[in-house]
């Protein structure tokens, strides 16, 4: 489909089954509406050759209908001048991928970075950032640990500043991002750092302004969309009118056709789709008046060519309503065969009790759920975090901002970010870090509002506390392997003193096992017993509190232990810890 380039010039294919007439024009013809007419195909494709159009001509389709004249964008189109202006012909073999191999690391071995193109590195004022300004920020996040990156949506959309859910081309980049070979350059360059990237796609709708599908061929039924979507209730979404129609196979071919020209041509290494509620259901509340079952068989089939395809490739679902069928396998209990999802049963939770005042308010038993809560039977189903576009915006804010309200360069907002992060990276599940948290942005996530890099170096010691959490959960020092590990078994629920106290494991034993105590109170604890798993000396591999991450942290002094053979906790050893308030330790043994 769209601008096919050969030898000689470009074949162009475009599916209109009401025109009468399709014509491209371009700067291969002077734009001249008549020049070159495509000739009908079966099932209402059009198709024709233009001897000597070639790469980086621009084109658009004319189409004479019985519902008028129109001048189309290429539905297809891999590269615009913008939202409002040309396509572009892109030739996509052109680019120079060089010789380099990468190989994704396993899912439980993912950290996750998601940021934003337009805010992330912003090198001139006034204008959004773009590819380039995340290659050069590359080396900081391989430095930092990450080894996957989270694109939020960068398809071409109206004017140059946007969150990126709102695409009108959803097969071009952004040309003020610097078009598909920037974006090329940015999956290049982040395998050759060893960072993974996934693409946030939108599938739930499209648009819904500079929009050319809309009514593309002139047909529409209720003043609805046309051809590609739905002309009825089913139509309706929060965005608009925009929904997709799901049950018409040239609209499924174009979804699936987008979907998998990110994994195979631009090689990314996932996909995380945009709210699925609205793909599965209508009104995305489980009305079964309102189901999508070609939304469902959809996601199916998309998510069955990816697993035959790429089985190392990760998709990710942010569905948000806690249903294991959404990671099931295709096939098994209505499964829709995604390999994890965002997790509301971690997010909200996590939150609430990072963010409330009171420390009575925090419930170690909601902690505990949000810690052991998993899909599938399988705790790297999940994606976990306290901070995404979603949850720092619409009326929310940065954690630190919503503890500080109005200067998170607190003790309180910053003993209790790094507490939110210190269970993000232990727990079992792929954690996620949103863009800046590591430099305590404040405020809210906003597309104009770029990540102010002067930060890292007035809270270079917030950055290093989340590299060498990162590090730790990595097992960048062979002694906390178990932090990656499939098994997780809580400890301690101290609703009292507002503990929670586990350990995760891999095979277990010296250097696997992990110990993690989360203290939730903004009190210390000297002399504090607790069962452990094994005798012998346990390590304090990480402190929240040492003075290292911030000149206010109290330092107080957490020293290695010695577990003995004394019953606590069900276990037949226990040792005393001492921990202060607000504060993460993780715990291991040597491996010899």
């Amino acid at each position: 489909m769209g601008a096919i380039i050969q030898s000689d010039g470009v074949f162009f294919r475009v599916w209109a089954p009401n025109a009468t007439g399709v014509y491209v024009a371009g700067s291969f013809n002077d734009f001249d509406k008549n020049a070159q007419a495509l000739e009908a195909e079966e099932n209402g494709y059009w198709g024709g050759f233009v001897e000597g159009a070639k790469n980086g001509d621009e084109y658009k389709f004319y189409l004479d209908t019985p519902f008028g004249e129109f001048f189309r964008n290429d539905p297809y189109a891999r590269s615009m001048t913008s939202s409002v202006g040309n396509s572009i012909v892109y030739d996509p073999n052109t680019f120079d991928w060089g010789e380099s191999a990468y190989d994704m690391p396993s899912w439980n071995k993912l950290v996750i970075y998601e940021l934003h193109t337009g805010t992330f590195n912003v090198k001139e004022k006034g204008k959004p950032g773009n590819m380039y300004g995340i290659i050069e920020k590359l080396p900081y996040l391989r430095d930092l640990g990450i080894n996957a990156i989270e694109v939020m949506p960068p398809f071409e959309f109206p004017g140059g500043f946007s969150w990126g859910y709102n695409p009108s081309q959803p097969f071009a980049i952004e040309s003020e991002y610097g078009g598909p070979d920037a974006f090329k350059s940015l999956v290049k360059a982040a395998h050759e750092h060893g960072i993974a990237v996934i693409l946030d796609v939108v599938y739930n709708h499209f648009g819904p302004s500079d929009l050319d599908i809309w009514q593309f061929d002139g047909w529409s039924e209720n003043d609805k969309g046309g051809i590609y979507f739905y002309n009825d209730w089913k139509s309706e979404t929060p965005w608009g009118d925009t929904r997709p129609d799901y049950g018409r196979n040239e609209v499924r071919q174009y979804i699936r056709d987008n979907a998998l020209m990110w994994l195979e041509e631009y090689r990314v290494d996932g996909l995380r789709m945009d709210m699925i509620p609205y793909i599965r259901n209508v009104k995305a509340d489980e009305d079964p008046g309102s189901i999508l079952n070609d939304g469902l068989s959809l996601l199916q089939w998309i998510n069955s060519e990816i697993a035959e395809k790429f089985p190392w490739k990760l998709t990710v679902a942010e569905d948000l309503h806690g249903l294991d069928s959404i990671t099931n396998p295709v096939g098994e209990e209505e499964g829709l065969g995604f390999g994890a999802q965002w997790d509301a049963d971690f997010v909200h939770p996590v939150r609430e009790a990072l963010i409330a005042q009171d420390d009575s308010e925090r419930s170690m038993a909601a902690m505990e759920k949000a810690l052991m809560s998993q899909y599938s039977g399988n705790p790297f189903k999940r994606v976990v975090y306290t901070e995404s576009h979603d949850e720092v915006a619409n009326g929310k804010a940065r954690v630190a901002e919503e503890i500080a309200d109005g200067d998170v360069n607190n003790w309180y907002s910053k003993k209790r970010a790094s507490l939110g992060i210190a269970m993000v990276l232990t727990a079992p599940g792929i954690p996620m870090i949103f863009q800046g948290h590591e430099l305590l942005e404040d405020k809210w996530f906003s597309d104009t509002d770029p990540i102010d890099w002067k930060r890292k170096k007035e809270f270079n010691g917030f950055v290093k506390l989340h590299r060498d959490l990162i590090r730790l959960r990595l097992n960048f020092s062979d002694v906390t392997e178990g932090l990656s590990g499939q098994s997780t078994e809580v400890i301690r629920v101290d609703e009292e003193k507002k503990l929670l106290i586990y350990q995760r494991w891999h095979e277990g034993g010296k250097g696997d096992t992990t110990i993690v105590i989360l203290n939730f109170s903004g009190q210390a604890y000297d002399n504090y017993r607790v069962g452990m798993p094994a005798e012998g000396l346990w390590k304090i591999r990480f402190n929240s509190d040492w003075e290292g991450y911030d000149q206010e942290f109290g330092d107080f002094t957490s020293l290695d232990t010695e577990a003995t053979a004394e019953e606590c906790d069900g276990y037949p050893n226990s040792a005393n810890i001492a921990i202060a308030p607000y504060t993460a330790l993780i715990l291991s043994q040597d491996r010899s």
